[in-house]
């Protein structure tokens, strides 16, 4: 039966209740955050007999936006590997081959979630002192001029200075990514104050946020045949991006059905007598890790294996038929950026609709999804400065397509499914905490992946049969 719908809360009893909205992961002694308002009053029984729901699925969608801007530095940066290291570390222009080019999307991806790894882990335990806006207002910020300093590189001559390009990028994507380590978690301990879906609403927006990077720079090169044209096109939509998530920030704690779940998270403190201020209460971080560390190791492998492969191997698979239906020119942006990122969309877009198999399950297709590894490696694998001794024995490009699919595929699906189940595996005054640890394994997943993704060069030059 539908609830009624009221235009604003009614009051019905003489005395109201101020409510805190702490939007994020204040969950440790925090102040409370004050965004654009110093408090309201709501009444506990018109929001119980009369529950908001999320109209036009506004919160949803900002959660989705959020999603996006959580990667975007990232996916920015992975998805321009031919500017990077065919155009401004390439040959043709610097004139020599240097090692850089073949280093870059090593030192660019430890670089992008090195940072990542230790705000994230450090943020639980550690948790920053200030406002929640100057904390989100700042990495914003901070994300912004990053970007607008790699598009003055861009404009730049740097064919006389490759060192010094070559470090002032990796440094700028170090200084991006610590300040988008803060941004991450804060999502992530948001959305998991509301219901599950609201966690799988900012991994489906991490998924569309590599979807959109994909497209955006196959674009760029649609645009303009020049690659320093197509690059300014290509990094300026993210500030757009950002900007976006900057605003819909101070929109959130404004929403009503957002109110809503936070009075009932507040509520579920108090019914456990849970005093936020008292300075003796302590968090069982470790009892908290325990329960949910069978989702905890579900999204550390999901992510483990998928970075194994993705974007380092799978990017310098070659095409094998010159006639294939996809040109060299495209090959890469197409087979591997955006079929990865589209399915992966698809994926966590399946999730919102139904979650196989149940939390006890899951870790069975998860561990399964390791094979995947060993598969892309015997495809056409061709890692910039190796000789492969390693046979090649699928070489049909439409089979390597297909084997993209299913990794973006079930990367996107069943990361959202691990990341909806783990706040619901502790109790309800926890499941920020869960939320927060889940997101730290995702990255810790990710950099492992990275590490372990390192070494498959050393295997296809060294282990033949």
């Amino acid at each position: 039966m539908q609830p009624t719908k009221h235009n604003s809360f009614t009051s019905v009893a003489s005395e109201q209740v101020p409510v805190r909205l702490t939007p994020a992961w204040e969950e440790n002694n925090l102040p409370n955050d004050e965004l654009n308002f110093k408090t309201f009053n709501m009444d506990d029984a018109v929001l119980e007999t009369d529950p908001p729901k999320d109209r036009w699925n506004i919160v949803y969608l900002i959660l989705v936006l959020h999603g996006i801007g959580i990667l975007m530095p990232w996916n920015m940066f992975i998805n321009a590997k031919s500017y990077f290291v065919d155009y401004k570390l390439g040959k043709d222009y610097l004139m020599e081959t240097l090692y850089y080019a073949s280093a870059f999307m090593s030192y660019s991806t430890i670089g992008s979630q090195l940072p990542n790894f230790i705000f994230n882990w450090l943020n639980i335990f550690c948790p920053m002192g200030g406002k929640l806006t100057t904390r989100i207002v700042w990495s914003i910020l901070i994300e912004v001029v990053c970007f607008v300093f790699t598009v003055v590189l861009v404009m730049i001559n740097t064919a006389q200075s490759p060192a010094l390009f070559f470090w002032s990028t990796i440094g700028c994507i170090v200084l991006l990514n610590m300040a988008n380590g803060i941004y991450n978690n804060s999502v992530f301990g948001m959305a998991a104050k509301l219901p599950s879906k609201y966690i799988g609403a900012v991994v489906l927006g991490t998924n569309l946020s590599g979807t959109f990077t994909s497209i955006a720079n196959i674009a760029s090169i649609s645009i303009t045949p020049d690659a320093r044209t197509a690059a300014i096109y290509y990094f300026t939509t993210a500030l757009f991006i950002l900007l976006a998530c900057f605003d819909t920030y101070f929109a959130l704690p404004l929403n009503r059905f957002y109110k809503y779940h936070e009075h009932v998270y507040q509520r579920k403190i108090e019914s456990q007598e849970i005093k936020k201020n008292d300075g003796n209460e302590k968090i069982p971080y470790l009892q908290i890790f325990k329960q949910a560390s069978p989702q905890l190791f579900n999204v550390f492998f999901i992510f483990f294996v998928t970075l194994s492969v993705f974007p380092a191997v799978h990017s310098d698979i070659k095409v094998s038929d010159s006639n294939f239906i996809v040109g060299p020119s495209y090959y890469i942006n197409v087979l591997c950026f955006l079929t990865f990122n589209f399915t992966a969309l698809i994926g966590t877009f399946l999730s919102t609709y139904f979650s196989w198999p149940n939390a006890k399950w899951l870790y069975i297709p998860v561990t399964l999804r390791v094979v995947l590894i060993p598969l892309f490696l015997v495809c056409n694998y061709q890692p910039l400065g190796v000789t492969r001794i390693m046979p090649v024995l699928i070489k049909n490009d439409y089979i390597f397509w297909m084997l993209g699919a299913i990794l973006g595929l079930s990367s996107g699906y069943y990361s959202s499914v691990a990341m909806m189940y783990t706040p619901s595996c502790v109790e309800p005054k926890y499941s920020g905490i869960a939320g927060m640890f889940g997101a730290a394994m995702l990255i810790t997943g990710i950099c492992c992946g990275i590490l372990f993704g390192m070494t498959l060069p050393f295997i296809v030059k060294n282990v033949s049969w």
